[in-house]
């Protein structure tokens, strides 16, 4: 009775499948243009008959949305934003401060004052176009130069300098290389030297907002070409599209990645063309054209803020070495670097819209360079002067309660530091 019954459950699912099968063969082709339409759970596409083999030549390529010629004009008028005066000149004001920091703390670097530093020459005008279109309240997620978005967020130089000579005021308290900063107070999660780590977690905080009632936030996301070719990219961009995420994935295209030019990183159209394959809105954009780059985000953070992902590629060139471990003459020409520092800087295109709107000239970016640069010295001559945390943080801020083990560390350091204290700079720390 057993066995007859089993057979006849088999039976009986066989007949079912079978007339699923008849179903699907009888029921309306779907027609597009003529063609028929193949419906497979993973794809929808026409059927043809001639074989095509498609590559990165098959499309043409996404095209870069520009506000702003070379000579700070405006291209079609319909397209200039209308930004308040204060606003423009925030981001300027941001800009020339910007390059200030890095002229100094890149030869702060070369006298050994602090350890290692990264400029952001030719990258200002992705900074300032993106901070001024998000929202206070929008989370960042940093690579490791776009310092231009942290100073229109409201970091202050005193506070980027403090981190960068990791002094008590830092913080991080000294635990952190220079140049990885953060504010919680501001939205800004904390930079880290991994690449591309950044993204999932993005997408994560993001996938968080979208569960939050009523929620006015998005979080871009930072990376760089390079960055893109991490499995990280790709696991961030897939979750971003499936989950639906309020996230702007901004991507810098700026030709190197230290010191692999693009062209070595990757085939086919850029990072913009992975959007739509995997479907995300995706924008590409000069990188170099400050107003663009707000207009882009503006609209990217519109969609977010929908539930729609939107990745952007910004389209630049990185003029400063990748670091101060870095000299990026021997693996491009003078002439190249000298190209985009003329033709293509953002600061200059910036600085000749604000002109010809009559708002800057000559006297007042002059007072702007001299007081940027005396302020700058003045704050990293301070910073120098403050004492660095106590030797104690090391074992601090990981475990709420503190194990065993660290215990043990740590009271083995102090009578280390009891019994041979004089050949160690501690007047240099601070005391508990």
């Amino acid at each position: 009775m057993a066995l007859r019954s089993g057979v006849s459950f088999l039976r009986f699912h066989a007949l079912r499948s079978s007339s699923r099968l008849l179903s699907t063969h009888t029921r309306p082709e779907v027609q597009q243009n003529g063609r028929k339409i193949a419906e497979f759970p993973g794809a929808k596409a026409p059927y043809v008959t001639e074989m095509k083999i498609l590559n990165e030549t098959s499309y043409e390529p996404i095209p870069i949305y520009r506000v702003l010629d070379n000579n700070g004009d405006v291209l079609i008028n319909t397209e200039e934003p209308n930004l308040d005066k204060e606003v423009l000149l925030n981001m300027y004001r941001s800009m020339v401060q910007l390059n200030q920091m890095d002229k100094i703390l890149y030869e702060s670097q070369r006298q050994g004052r602090i350890s290692f530093y990264m400029t952001n020459y030719g990258e200002e005008g992705m900074h300032l176009g993106s901070a001024a279109a998000l929202a206070p309240q929008d989370l960042v997620f940093a690579q490791y130069r776009e310092v231009g978005v942290l100073l229109y967020r409201g970091m202050t130089m005193t506070e980027l300098v403090n981190q960068c000579y990791g002094n008590h005021e830092d913080p991080g308290k000294g635990r952190h290389m220079p140049v990885h900063y953060g504010s919680k107070q501001l939205n800004i999660v904390t930079i880290s030297s991994p690449l591309a780590t950044q993204m999932p977690q993005a997408v994560g905080a993001a996938y968080a907002f979208k569960r939050t009632p009523n929620n006015d936030r998005c979080v871009i996301c930072y990376f760089g070409e390079g960055a893109a070719s991490e499995g990280d990219a790709f696991a961030a961009f897939n979750f971003a599209a499936t989950l639906e995420c309020p996230v702007i994935l901004f991507c810098r295209n700026n030709g190197y990645a230290i010191s692999t030019p693009s062209r070595e990183q990757y085939r086919g159209d850029g990072i913009a063309a992975r959007g739509p394959s995997m479907g995300i809105h995706t924008i590409r954009v000069d990188g170099t054209d400050t107003l663009a780059v707000y207009n882009a985000v503006t609209k990217a953070r519109e969609m977010a803020l929908k539930n729609k992902p939107v990745l952007i590629e910004a389209m630049s060139y990185r003029v400063g070495h990748h670091s101060t471990s870095d000299d990026s003459t021997a693996y491009r020409s003078l002439e190249e670097i000298q190209k985009w520092t003329t033709d293509e800087n953002p600061v200059q295109k910036f600085r000749l819209y604000l002109e010809r709107k009559g708002l800057w000239n000559e006297d007042a970016e002059n007072a702007l360079v001299k007081d940027s640069r005396n302020f700058i010295v003045r704050t990293m001559q301070e910073a120098e002067k403050k004492k660095k945390p106590h030797w104690k943080e090391m074992f601090e801020d990981v475990y709420y309660d503190k194990p065993f083990q660290l215990q043990k560390q740590m009271q083995e350091m102090e009578e280390h530091l009891k019994k041979y204290g004089e050949h160690y700079p501690l007047d240099n720390f601070q005391k508990e």
